[in-house]
């Protein structure tokens, strides 16, 4: 009797053993699966979200030939996307005509707020620039990435001249030099002495670049 005893705690022991084995395994099996992987909640933390459209100064002017992503809160019948004419004009429904050339997005959807206020209670307007096909500038010559650029932002000749990606060898530094068409259609060339100015001399040379302006490097 002692003997089948013995022989069932034995049994029992064994049996126990064996399951602590297989929790445990379990436990790394899980582990293994969820390594790696964002707890519950953060996936939205970590993630990387597209963004749409240019992020522009708030000084940014709107032109011919942009894109503009316009949104009004609520109003999917009115919100859209739009160019902007060669005459500075869109069109949006309820609001019309309206003109976008001239102005800052704040100061457009300031407009478009106020042109829907007779249709919508409290309109909240966005106003965003999706595609910038107006404000560029040209950067030519001895530049290791000549082309043209964005203008989305105050930009000098440095910072122009680094988005090009630097100088090739040879360049003529100190010969450096911006075409500018006024108003009235006459050009003007500005100077620029790069070892002058990264040396803090003359330093009024490195002017704001504005639209269709065109740097060359010889």
């Amino acid at each position: 009797m002692n003997k089948i005893l013995r022989a069932v705690f034995a049994g029992i022991a064994l049996l126990g053993c064996a399951l602590v084995a297989r929790s445990q395994t379990d436990s790394i099996s899980v582990n293994k699966l969820t390594d790696g992987r964002p707890a519950a909640g953060s996936e939205r933390t970590n993630s990387i979200v597209p963004t749409t459209g240019n992020t522009v100064s708030e000084e940014f002017v709107i032109g011919t030939g942009d894109v503009l992503a316009i949104n009004v809160w609520k109003e999917t019948e009115v919100s859209r996307v739009v160019p902007v004419r060669s005459d500075g004009r869109i069109s949006l429904p309820l609001v019309g005509e309206i003109q976008a050339g001239g102005r800052t997005p704040k100061q457009l959807e300031t407009e478009i707020s106020a042109k829907l206020k007779d249709y919508v209670s409290e309109p909240e307007v966005t106003v965003i620039v999706q595609e910038i096909k107006s404000q560029k500038f040209n950067v030519l010559g001895m530049v290791m990435k000549p082309g043209s650029y964005v203008l989305t932002n105050p930009t000098t000749i440095l910072d122009a001249i680094a988005m090009a990606g630097g100088f090739r060898d040879f360049a003529k530094q100190k010969d450096v030099y911006v075409l500018r068409r006024a108003a009235d259609g006459n050009q003007t060339r500005l100077p620029f002495n790069y070892k002058d100015v990264v040396k803090g001399h003359n330093v009024a040379q490195n002017i704001a670049l504005q639209s269709n302006d065109t740097i060359v490097v010889p």
